[in-house]
């Protein structure tokens, strides 16, 4: 079963999304949140495998409560549909975004693939977002190539291919290995790095200058 939490301020849309979960064969609701601050304690308490996260919440918004919580796999549902949102969503953690209008066979897979460890937001989409929010500004980057030495000059080669958007394959055949081979460098690349999947992965590449907006 798929343990999932849910988080909104809105009582109504808690009631429909409980009532659309439970009647799922594979998941069951732990709990529900009016704000982050409860969202943060109930995550800590009932230690769900999901969130369902809102954006825009009193007390501590959804943005801030990803970022405050470690483990449970965080999907961002709200109604607004904005680049800002979705770049903070990333960057805080979160595995996925999703809108409140979105089909509810569509919802409910996504919390199966983000349950799984996949990510809903793909890569190539990170990337226009990275561009647009970090990649042209001028600023100093978040982070410092030095967080990179963890890594061997293979995991930095498979690294540089993930934020560029390359599938397992598309990498094993540009560095000749096997597909196995590329899972399991992506696997210790995520470990050294503290990252959660493949488009915390992008973010961090651009964010320590690995990779460079419009390369």
């Amino acid at each position: 079963m798929i343990r999932v939490l849910l988080v909104d301020d809105q009582t109504l849309l808690r009631a429909g999304l409980r009532m659309l979960l439970e009647n799922a064969d594979d998941m069951d609701v732990v709990g529900e949140a009016g704000d982050g601050v409860a969202a943060i304690t109930l995550a800590a308490e009932t230690r769900p495998d999901v969130i369902l996260m809102d954006v825009r919440m009193p007390e501590v918004d959804g943005i801030e409560a990803t970022r405050r919580i470690s483990g449970p796999r965080i999907l961002i549902l709200t109604t607004f549909d904005l680049d800002e949102y979705v770049y903070a969503a990333l960057r805080a953690g979160a595995s996925g975004f999703l809108l409140k209008d979105t089909l509810a066979a569509d919802l409910l897979s996504a919390i199966r693939a983000v349950a799984r460890g996949d990510a809903i937001v793909a890569p190539s989409v990170t990337r226009r977002l990275i561009e647009r929010h970090i990649g042209s500004s001028g600023d100093p980057l978040p982070r410092t190539e030095a967080e990179l030495r963890v890594l061997t000059d293979r995991e930095r080669e498979v690294l540089e291919l993930i934020a560029r958007g390359r599938s397992n394959a598309e990498i094993a055949g540009r560095l000749f290995l096997t597909e196995g081979t590329v899972k399991g460098h992506v696997s210790r690349i995520l470990t050294k790095l503290g990252l959660r999947d493949r488009v915390q992965a992008v973010i961090f590449s651009y964010e320590c200058g690995l990779v460079r907006a419009g390369s």
